[in-house]
C-alpha cells in the first residue's frame, strides 16, 4: 500500500512506517501531523487517482527531528573580469515517519 501526498507543494511517495525528509514543517519533535491532500492512493483493491486530492484519504505522520541538509555551494563568475563570488547555503528539512495510510471512501 502506497499513497502519493502533497507536502509544502511537493510530492512524494509514501508507505506505511517508511522515514522521509520532507521541507520544514511548523510541529514539534514527537508530535503527530496529518496531511490531508492525497494525490493518489493504491493498495489491494486497486488505485484511486484524485481529481486533483482524494477527499476520503489522509496521511498521518509522526515528526522525528529537524536537520539541515547538505551544503550547497553557488559560484559566480565573469571571466577576464577577477570577479568570483562564492555563497553557501543549506535546506531546512523536517524527518518524518509515516504512521498511517488511511482511504475511508463514502459509499
Amino acid at each position: 500500500m502506497y499513497a502519493i501526498v502533497n507536502i509544502s507543494g511537493k510530492q512524494f511517495k509514501v508507505a506505511a512506517s517508511q522515514k522521509v525528509f520532507v521541507p520544514l514543517l511548523e510541529a514539534e519533535v514527537g508530535g503527530k501531523v496529518e496531511f490531508p491532500d492525497v494525490r493518489l492512493y493504491s493498495d489491494e483493491q486497486g488505485v484511486v487517482v484524485g481529481t486533483p486530492n482524494i477527499a476520503s484519504a489522509k496521511v498521518t505522520a509522526t515528526v522525528l527531528e529537524h536537520v539541515k541538509d547538505d551544503k550547497v555551494l553557488v559560484f559566480k563568475k565573469k571571466r577576464r573580469k577577477g570577479y568570483r563570488k562564492l555563497n553557501g547555503h543549506r535546506q531546512q528539512l523536517t524527518r518524518i515517519e509515516i504512521d498511517s495510510i488511511e482511504n475511508n471512501p463514502v459509499e
